[in-house]
């Protein structure tokens, strides 16, 4: 799976320098209408799951700004869309980070060169310096915050402040994966435009852009296991997340029984630097496993012969789904679902051998799973 993405001959591109933007058209439109309007809100919340594209539009939403707020487009009438040419000029030097009158706060380096695990307010500062100077280019300064859910308290205390008194002409796009985890005070200050999932059809159209070697049955286990969003289906292929999901399923359906060769050959191969990436998506992938498994058995979808099957990444999932649900009651489901997903959140928090991580796992899913 990695292999056919790096044969595609390019990698996803990064929003600053994404052109494309498919299946987000109704929020495009409302962002162009609020521009004609004249009455453009100040500070957007772009909402969404991880990876659908929030930070691609909130690119788009600032060349257009820039491109339209300075007289720069001499194309006649207000565009329809959000989209600039690669060529044109605004769109050249937002990709190359070269706009004097673009800002993008998000996590910085810590002393020892590292990422940091959130916006600290040193970055907000330089926000505000940044929105004290005159526009450069034109009439409109843009300030992108990515994303608005790793401001830590401090960092989210000197945004409100600017939220508060913006200078004019001044535009906020903050990207949120997860709005609850930002002070009411800032969500009253934001107008709100939420992108969902994309549907099937246009999400094999960003795929096969993007990686058009990949076969069709494996852009639909991608879209699964993705639920609409092309950025973590990309993350998968790149990560061979669907052959690793398929050796996790055989894994399951042998359950009770525990195929011991099969799951220590796996917990080999996380092992040193590399592996550690691999544990990773192999802990998500399990945690959404169950996290279906429970939703399901609640909404009682998996009730009858050949119920889910449409949703399957694999042939033989609804027929496990029910097994699983038919030897435990969904309360103790969701026991085991909450318990691992303590067991990998540990397992980060103060690295632990993944391998035993795993085995451990699994042998709590061997008692679940018998009736």
């Amino acid at each position: 799976m990695a292999e056919a993405v790096a044969q595609s001959g390019s990698p996803a591109p990064a929003p600053r320098d994404n052109a494309i933007l498919i299946g987000h058209e109704a929020a495009e439109r409302s962002f162009v209408d609020a521009w004609r309007s004249g009455r453009l809100a100040h500070a957007w919340l772009i909402t969404g799951p991880r990876g659908i594209g929030k930070a691609t539009l909130a690119f788009r939403c600032a060349r257009f700004v820039l491109a339209e707020g300075s007289g720069g487009a001499d194309r006649g009438e207000i565009p329809e869309g959000l989209a600039l040419a690669p060529d044109h000029p605004v769109f050249r030097r937002v990709a190359s980070g070269g706009h004097t009158d673009l800002l993008v706060a998000e996590r910085g380096l810590d002393d020892k060169g590292r990422r940091r695990a959130e916006i600290v307010v040193d970055e907000i500062r330089a926000v505000n310096r940044f929105l004290a100077l005159t526009p450069g280019e034109g009439a409109w300064r843009v300030a992108i915050v990515d994303s608005a859910d790793e401001l830590n308290r401090n960092a989210a205390n000197a945004l409100l402040k600017l939220l508060e008194e913006p200078p004019t002409r001044t535009l906020f796009l903050l990207v949120g994966h997860a709005p609850a985890r930002l002070p009411a005070t800032i969500l009253s200050r934001c107008r709100r435009l939420a992108l969902r999932p994309l549907p099937d059809e246009a999400f094999a159209a960003v795929l096969t852009a993007v990686a058009p070697t990949l076969a069709a049955e494996d852009v639909r286990g991608l879209a699964r296991l993705a639920e609409g969003s092309p950025g973590r289906a990309l993350a998968l292929a790149e990560q061979g997340g669907l052959a690793l999901y398929r050796e996790l399923i055989r894994l399951l359906e042998e359950l009770p029984a525990l195929d011991v060769r099969a799951l220590h050959r796996l917990g080999d191969r996380m092992s040193g630097r590399d592996g550690i990436e691999l544990f990773r998506t192999l802990a998500d992938l399990l945690t959404w496993w169950l996290g279906r498994l429970v939703e399901t058995g609640a909404r009682g979808e998996e009730s009858g012969e050949g119920a889910g099957q449409g949703t399957e990444v694999v042939p033989g999932e609804a027929a496990l789904r029910r097994r699983f649900l038919a030897c435990r009651d969904l309360d103790q489901w969701v026991g085991v679902w909450e318990k691992l997903g303590h067991l990998f959140a540990r397992a980060e928090a103060v690295n632990l051998e993944p391998k035993q991580v795993l085995l451990n796992a699994f042998h709590a899913l061997q008692q679940a799973a018998r009736a």
